[in-house]
């Protein structure tokens, strides 16, 4: 005791002061139950910051924080909107009890099978109940989501699945055989332990399951026997991964893209605010967006939030969108260009009228104005974001300006084609220099390459440290999309980096002449790449389907596009052919440009 009292009295005021500030904060987070939390670093390596040195009486306790997650949005609503309709898919119905009960269970049973935080449960499934259920489900249990993407054949998913390290995968019984083919060409490879395979035989009453999935366990069995009291293995840190979300192949290499759930939960509620689903009324949104395409650009989470109603839709169809909206009185939806192009160019036989305007979000690609103004007269009210699966989907959004209303039509629908500006989410998007790094000049005609920065950026590439490093270089994520920044600030993509095109030392803008070749009449869709070329180096080379019922000639479609273009623009060689997509609607030019190179030079 009294070499404690000699140690006091001959301490420096500054130390005396510091022992008496650490036993005060000890003092203080005795007062918290949950005092693990506490500890400084704690698990998620939050520690006191400074400026709370010079306050006394602040803390950090299970009372005040809570790491953010999107999964805490489906106990709100099995609590607060509890009878009100979740989910409707065919004849099926729940509400957001309903929901919440079985996500419960299908977490339970994930456990049972011994699934464990931080392992990665797989899905292979179009729009069906169970794949907005397991957004949910399958972080409750702690472990982390990787919806794929139902296109790939089992080569890819083979490769996936390897890639990361999936313990069990839920599979749509339509696409069984991809899964189990994939299965196969991993036990051939020596895997030594091939994830488990849960069926899902979810039907919409248009047609019945005709798999033999008996040796397997059965998805709606885990749903149903599983148990409702099972205690949510919340994240330790807000920075615990989620999801992982494989790019779209577009540059025939997926990487997989991490996103954590502090970026979900922040995506979700900005997602959903420039999609203007607020309400009231709460929305009926109708899932035309693919689950698996950045978590359904994060309204998976979302619509929880908001304590909507979730219409499915296995098939993407004009006549399925349509009945579906007169039937559940659907007030948005989301898509690539590529649908609202299907909607405008479907059979008459296929349409309803509407009972209100549907509000419609589309991405990817800007949206012709040929295709902006159909939609318009069949009664959809379409607005244009911009993101990437690195941004969790929705990065950005042309927050429309009353003072457009006036505009004549097609400088009306050219400013509803542009990206916009960034949503509340995130921190910064800029045009910069690619090499410089400088933010180019707002005049419309500058180009650079657009750069995020902020909370719903990625967390990185899975095991790729390499590409990672690059994407961040600078302190911006680089798009690789090329854009222009206008006097008013909101940016308008031009084209992707590798989609210029050069000829004679100018640079075309694929984009630019896709436009003009959308407003031909005969042209349904379109894709323009370079083709090599000896004396101009590249040339541009046009894909193009036509409208059923329509004949049109090379030297017409070229002369179509002189007329409305500097001459060096304008392609000189059109190929008339389908145009190969990934399952979100965006054009794979990769595969063009393989086309274009194999039919070698025009000069």
């Amino acid at each position: 005791m009294k070499s404690f009292f000699f140690f006091f009295l001959k301490s420096s005021p500054a130390l005396v002061s510091s022992q008496f500030t650490r036993s005060r904060t000890v003092f203080y987070r005795s007062l918290c139950t949950n005092s693990e939390r506490w500890s400084a670093p704690v698990g998620d390596g939050w520690t006191e910051p400074e400026s709370w040195r010079s306050m006394e009486g602040l803390v950090r306790c299970a009372a005040n924080h809570e790491p953010l997650s999107p999964i805490s949005f489906l106990k709100r609503s099995a609590e607060v909107y509890r009878n009100r309709t979740s989910l409707v898919y065919g004849p099926v119905e729940y509400t957001w009890q309903e929901t919440h009960a079985r996500c419960l269970r299908v977490a339970s049973s994930l456990a049972r099978l011994g699934i464990r935080r931080g392992d990665v449960v797989a899905t292979l499934s179009p729009n069906v109940p169970a794949m907005y259920e397991l957004h949910f489900a399958v972080p409750m249990a702690g472990a982390v989501l990787c919806a794929l993407n139902a296109r790939h054949d089992p080569t890819m998913v083979s490769v996936l699945l390897r890639h990361s390290r999936t313990k069990l995968i839920f599979v749509d019984y339509e696409l069984y055989e991809v899964a189990r083919g994939a299965l196969d060409i991993l036990d051939k490879a020596g895997t030594e332990q091939l994830p488990i395979l849960v069926v899902i035989a979810q039907s919409d009453g248009s047609d019945q399951p005709t798999v033999d999935y008996s040796d397997h366990e059965s998805y709606e069995d885990l749903a149903t026997s599983g148990d409702d009291s099972f205690q949510v293995l919340r994240p330790s840190s807000e920075w615990d991964p989620i999801s992982i979300n494989y790019t779209s192949g577009t540059t025939s290499r997926p990487k997989g893209v991490v996103f954590c759930h502090r970026g979900a939960y922040i995506n979700s509620i900005s997602t959903f605010l420039l999609h203007g689903m607020a309400g009231p009324p709460p929305p009926s949104y109708l899932w035309t967006v693919p689950m698996f395409h950045c978590n359904g650009w994060c309204l998976t989470w979302g619509m929880a939030a908001l304590g909507g109603t979730n219409v499915c839709l296995r098939k993407v169809t004009p006549g399925g969108i349509f009945d579906s909206i007169a039937r559940h009185g659907v007030t948005h939806m989301s898509g690539a260009p590529t649908v609202l192009n299907m909607i405008v160019n479907s059979p008459a036989a296929d349409r309803r009228p509407l009972p209100r305007r549907v509000t419609v979000v589309t991405g990817g690609s800007p949206p012709p104005p040929q295709i902006l103004s159909g939609m318009n007269r069949l009664g959809f009210e379409v607005s244009h974001l911009y993101g990437l699966t690195e941004t969790y989907g929705p990065g950005t959004y042309c927050d429309w300006r009353s003072e457009w209303d006036s505009l004549p039509t097609d400088q009306r629908f050219g400013m509803k084609a542009r990206q916009g500006v960034r949503h509340l989410g995130l921190e910064e998007v800029d045009v910069r220099d690619s090499g410089t790094m400088d933010s180019v000049p707002a005049d419309g005609q500058t180009i650079g390459e657009v750069m995020f920065r902020g909370n719903t950026v990625m967390c990185g590439y899975l095991r790729d440290r390499k590409e990672t490093e690059a994407a961040f270089r600078g302190g911006w994520f680089r798009s690789g999309d090329l854009a222009v920044k206008h006097p008013d600030g909101y940016i308008e993509v031009k084209d992707r980096l590798k989609d210029v095109i050069i000829s004679g030392g100018e640079n075309i803008s694929s984009v630019e002449v896709e436009t003009v070749l959308y407003s031909h009449p005969a042209v349904q869709e379109v894709a323009v790449v370079a083709r090599p070329d000896d004396h101009w180096g590249q040339t541009p080379c046009a894909f193009v389907k036509l409208k059923e019922g329509f004949k049109v000639s090379h030297g017409e479609i070229i002369g179509f596009c002189r007329a409305r273009l500097p001459r060096y623009m304008a392609p000189r060689t059109v190929v008339f052919q389908d145009l190969p997509r990934t399952s979100t609607g965006k054009i794979q030019k990769f595969i063009l440009r393989e086309k274009a190179k194999a039919l070698g030079s025009l000069s």
